[in-house]
């Protein structure tokens, strides 16, 4: 599947924007009281009956059983290597990137276990094309933040763009539950930058080790992130200023696929730290995008914890993951599943005649 990246958009961003409603409260209520009638006590499947609720009040899921999932990765790379940010070969998000058209990478194998659809999207590789794999590519690899622009605003905003156009057509082609993955070596540095400034803290309690950096260099990546951010100066009220000047490519796209999906009325499963810098992004842009956001684990990043909460989110599984890809977003497609599957076919309370203190009374 091939997709070339500089066909005009068909949406705007305000017409984006616009498009992105409130859950639907009078069908979370419906819901809520559903699920309090069913054959168990009153809240005794705790965050599963939030979840279920929650979903109930978005508008693309005209049920919340057998629903199709697919996890979008964006694969891209980063200038700020040359930096010194990471100790992996730039050549790993490539190879990676081939690994996971593939099925061979860890969001593949956990992926499958929920059968879930893992679609790796090539917007922004230091590379040819890749035959195959879908592409959204507007240069081989972002600028250097540390001197100068990630990208122009124009390009940012079309590549936003053109990524809620491909999660649309994707929900038109069947899909109705997102997931957003990654991958790019050297781009928890960038993250670190859209969080520290997305945020307002300070990049010392940003800034972490992303994958395997030795401790020694540590306060060399923190020294970038400050060095990035002074040379560019975002403006931090402004997110897609913010995500050109400091991001990445592949945060643009997932900034894009959230505001997608949350304008389709559809969930939209976070991974983790780098999926935390396009939800802070997504929702700076339209606050209501975070009804549909929907928080898999709590990454093992340092910085994460400030991330998610200044989203106000709680994440469902704390399994110390960082590997990224998308690998959290898949184990959570599970519980998304749980929640459905409560939600249909369990039984009902007065079918039985069994009434717990406080249950709905027989009608």
């Amino acid at each position: 599947m091939k997709r070339q990246f500089m066909q005009p958009s068909s949406i705007t961003l305000p017409a984006l924007i616009d498009a992105i409603r409130p859950l639907d409260q009078g069908k979370m209520e419906k819901a809520a009281q559903h699920i309090d009638s069913l054959l168990k006590p009153l809240g005794s499947l705790g965050r599963l009956e939030t979840l279920a609720i929650q979903l109930a009040g978005m508008s693309g899921l005209s049920s919340l059983q057998n629903l199709q999932k697919e996890i979008i990765v964006m694969c891209a790379d980063h200038g700020v290597y040359d930096e010194g940010v990471a100790i992996s070969p730039k050549k790993t998000t490539l190879i990676q990137a081939r690994n996971m058209l593939n099925g061979l990478t860890g969001v593949c194998a956990l992926a499958k276990n929920s059968g879930t659809h893992v679609l790796p999207v090539d917007i922004g590789i230091d590379c040819d094309p890749i035959e195959h794999m879908l592409s959204l590519k507007l240069a081989r690899g972002c600028g250097n933040i540390a001197r100068g622009a990630a990208m122009d605003g124009e390009h940012a905003e079309i590549l936003l763009l053109a990524s809620a156009q491909l999660v649309q057509q994707r929900i038109a082609a069947g899909i109705s539950v997102v997931g957003i993955g990654e991958v790019g070596v050297a781009n928890t540095t960038a993250a670190a930058a859209v969080i520290t400034l997305l945020t307002g803290c300070d990049p010392d309690d940003v800034v972490g080790l992303g994958a395997n950096l030795p401790i020694e260099q540590l306060q060399h990546k923190q020294s970038i992130v400050r060095q990035a951010i002074a040379i560019n100066q975002p403006e931090n009220t402004d997110a897609m200023d913010v995500l050109a000047k400091v991001g990445g490519f592949e945060l643009v796209g997932m900034t894009g696929v959230i505001l997608g999906a949350a304008a389709a009325g559809v969930p939209v499963v976070l991974d983790g730290f780098l999926s935390y810098a396009a939800a802070l992004a997504a929702c700076q842009i339209s606050p209501v995008a975070r009804d549909y956001c929907i928080p898999s684990h709590m990454s093992a990043e340092k910085g994460a914890a400030l991330a998610l909460q200044h989203l106000n989110l709680q994440p469902y599984l704390h399994l110390d993951l960082r590997l990224g890809e998308g690998s959290g977003a898949a184990l959570a497609m599970s519980l998304i599943d749980a929640a459905g599957a409560m939600f249909c076919h369990m039984g009902k309370l007065a079918d039985y005649g069994i009434y717990f203190p406080g249950s709905p009374s027989k009608r």
